[in-house]
């Protein structure tokens, strides 16, 4: 069996991994020239992290991000709203991390240099268009540095190119552009000195504007720091209309911009965020965009993976970690069943009615909708939480959240999703 994965980013790399590993000739397609270590922040949640320590990647995450102890969620004020253990001190098998997005890239495409080999990866080959028959499945690219366009056939094709996905427009070609909420993400990472045991991320804020505060990599020569990642989330606009400008996950933002938003609304004791703010060279936007869940994945030997098949608003730090439990599924069916066309049938019936429902709590804030409810109840602060939410009712929002997306400590030590 070989199979064509169009896209180099991490849902197509660990797609690459899990294949390799059960025994499919794999071949990826990548449309920029070259792969590099771009982005900022992310985290992998349990159930991710249990997929790729399968494939004996913990030691290299170890070495490139940092083992997240603890989540603390808090008003605009600094006020405790809801805080957790995370990962193994949370009673997990395996750890969560918090790592920069480009050198989690680096560490699933160095596996996948060392595992295929580089022939296996291609890089400037943006796919134009595909077609099946007879059993198999014809890409088509255009080749900037061949002048020209190339093809290559499987037995089938992953569409894992992203949320602009060229793949999913075949299929669906009058889905129409991205749907925008009208909140803007701006994210940057600096070196920072170390908050507290330097493995806690904290979120602040409610339904005006969000900070999002934790460290993503520790470098021995420099104890009193760590690289730390930073995100404002802030609305500026309803919604109606499309962005400002397009979504691109490397677009440079605009300081200006997203200083209005911290000047005067956080009071958090830990952190100015107009500081740390300030002291970020180059950072990033992008407005919140996802699409609505569709009726199908799987179109034949045609399947999607990723964020070409749920792309979801940035909230409750799924994005990356679904699609690597993409990849682990569509694995275990290739495995089970060796007509790829009914493999890539059960690999949608299983992943797209959960990612479905993922997409619209995202929309309703997923598990930050807990500090959402509190601003909305209590914008000035409190005296006591309990007079604002329950303990039952915040318990409600953030760990409902974690067993609808699959990585409450119970789905992941016991194997159940």
């Amino acid at each position: 069996m070989k199979l064509l994965i169009i896209g180099g980013g991490i849902g197509g790399l660990v797609t690459a991994l899990a294949l390799n590993r059960a025994g499919v000739d794999v071949e990826v397609f990548e449309q920029s020239q070259e792969l590099r270590e771009l982005g900022v922040g992310i985290n992998l949640l349990p159930h991710a992290v249990k997929e790729l320590a399968e494939h004996g990647l913990l030691p290299a995450l170890d070495a490139a991000g940092i083992r997240t102890r603890e989540l603390i969620y808090t008003n605009r004020l600094g006020q405790v709203v809801w805080r957790e253990l995370r990962g193994l001190d949370a009673g997990y098998e395996v750890p969560q991390f918090s790592i920069h997005r480009g050198k989690l890239h680096g560490v699933l495409l160095g596996a996948v240099l060392e595992r295929l080999g580089a022939g296996r990866l291609h890089t400037d080959r943006r796919l134009v268009d595909l077609a099946e028959g007879d059993g198999r499945v014809t890409a088509r690219f255009e080749s900037r540095s061949q002048g020209g366009r190339v093809e290559a056939a499987g037995d089938g094709l992953i569409g894992a190119d992203g949320i602009h996905s060229r793949v999913r427009s075949i299929f669906y070609p009058q889905e129409g552009p991205l749907l925008w909420s009208g909140i803007m993400l701006w994210r940057g990472a600096t070196e920072w000195p170390v908050h507290g045991d330097g493995r806690t991320m904290m979120i602040a804020g409610g339904n005006a504007a969000k900070f999002v505060f934790y460290p993503i990599h520790s470098d021995p020569a420099r104890p009193a720091t760590r690289l730390t990642n930073w995100a404002i989330m802030a609305r500026i606009a309803d919604g109606s209309g499309p962005p400002p400008r397009r979504e691109d996950w490397n677009a440079t933002a605009r300081p200006q911009e997203v200083q209005a938003f911290v000047a005067d609304s956080f009071r958090l004791g830990f952190v100015e965020p107009a500081r740390i703010i300030e002291a970020t060279g180059t950072f990033y936007e992008y407005p919140n965009c996802d699409r609505d869940p569709v009726a199908c994945w799987s179109f034949g030997r045609t399947t999607l993976l990723g964020d070409a098949a749920h792309p979801m608003y940035p909230v409750g730090s799924n994005g990356a970690s679904q699609a690597i439990l993409d990849a682990a599924a569509l694995a275990r069916h290739l495995t089970a069943m060796p007509d790829v066309a009914e493999a890539f049938a059960a690999y949608d019936a299983e992943r797209r009615p959960m990612t479905a429902e993922i997409v619209r709590n995202n929309r309703r804030g997923g598990p930050e909708g807990v500090i959402d409810l509190v601003e909305a109840r209590a914008p000035e602060g409190f005296d006591d939480i309990e007079d604002v939410a329950s303990f039952a009712e915040r318990e409600a929002i953030v760990r409902g959240y974690a067993s609808l997306a699959g990585y409450s400590r119970e789905q992941v030590n016991l194997g159940r999703r």
